[in-house]
């Protein structure tokens, strides 16, 4: 589900990489087919292009959900299609697990936490979310749908899995994303200003695409009585501005940044506390933030 997805196209590249049977369900309204060029050579691949707010049925063993916008400007373009995704689309995914007996792995977010008054913010902190803010309709959706698969896990039995995926950059990223990262990196190699919104101390940590999916095909295999929620993500914590010029850095740009006001509800902090994951999965991210960037600036620099 949002196989077209950046996190989602590379998730199934790796999986059929693995010898297994890939279904990917996408309506392609933020995902792209081209995220698929390399899957859609295997045989075991196929695509469906359909909106997961209807029905739909496939015999397998494992539901990954990814199916959300995730970018604060596409998301508000749409807030009641995002809330709708985020719900109706896992609860689709729930019943056709339960339906199956297949396992069911929910791509949540970070931003449960909302704006966090811990730092780092482990999975046991219930966060600090505006529900009736502009980033509500992608917070709460993901909120809700954790519900949804805690419900369908004590009531129906179903094997519910949720990991919280902090931001999550590399190769393969939309050159129009709209994420902090792909903007600095594009305008940097552009040698447009670097736009950073507040006073640039607000801090993200970002880990690289490949590390991710290693985590997230771990969590598919542990056994099914853990269900999470569990963290991804890299606990390097890095602020706007140190990112910015990092990146101005690293493309040897003559780029200026520039400031302007910050966005409603935009988290000041946010960093994972990764105990659960090191301790569960024996995963913890391998690559540096100077790495993973140098690998999605090559990236970038054959696409703009």
């Amino acid at each position: 589900m949002g196989g077209a997805g950046f996190i989602g196209a590379n998730l199934c590249e790796s999986l059929l990489k693995m010898q297994l049977k890939v279904y990917c369900i996408d309506n392609l309204s933020s995902g792209n087919a081209s995220n698929l060029r390399n899957s859609v050579k295997y045989s075991s691949f196929e695509f469906i292009e359909q909106d997961v707010r209807k029905e739909f049925k496939f015999d397998v063993d494992t539901v990954f959900n990814l199916a959300s916008p995730a970018s604060p400007p596409i998301y508000q373009l749409n807030p009641v299609g995002t809330m709708l995704t985020n719900f109706q689309g896992t609860l689709h995914g729930l019943e056709l697990a339960r339906s199956i007996n297949a396992r069911f792995i929910q791509a949540s977010t970070s931003e449960i936490y909302g704006s966090p008054a811990i730092n780092p913010q482990p999975e046991t902190y219930w966060g600090n979310v505006n529900s009736v803010g502009p980033r509500s309709c992608y917070d709460e959706g993901k909120r809700a749908a954790e519900t949804l698969c805690f419900d369908f896990k004590r009531q129906y039995r179903v094997d519910t899995r949720i990991v919280r995926i902090f931001n999550t950059y590399g190769p393969g990223m939309s050159i129009n994303d709209g994420r902090v990262v792909s903007n600095f990196i594009v305008n940097a190699l552009k040698g447009k200003a670097l736009n950073i919104y507040g006073d640039g101390s607000q801090t993200r940590s970002f880990c690289f695409i490949e590390d991710l999916i290693e985590g997230l095909i771990r969590i598919a295999e542990v056994p099914s009585d853990f269900s999470g929620p569990i963290n991804l993500g890299n606990d390097e914590e890095k602020s706007m501005i140190d990112l910015a010029k990092l990146i101005i850095n690293l493309t040897e740009s003559k780029s200026e940044i520039q400031f302007s006001e910050l966005p409603q509800d935009d988290p000041l902090q946010r960093r994972p506390d990764l105990s659960l994951a090191i301790k569960m999965l024996s995963w913890q991210p391998k690559s540096s933030l100077k790495l993973g960037l140098r690998k999605t600036i090559d990236y970038f620099k054959e696409i703009v």
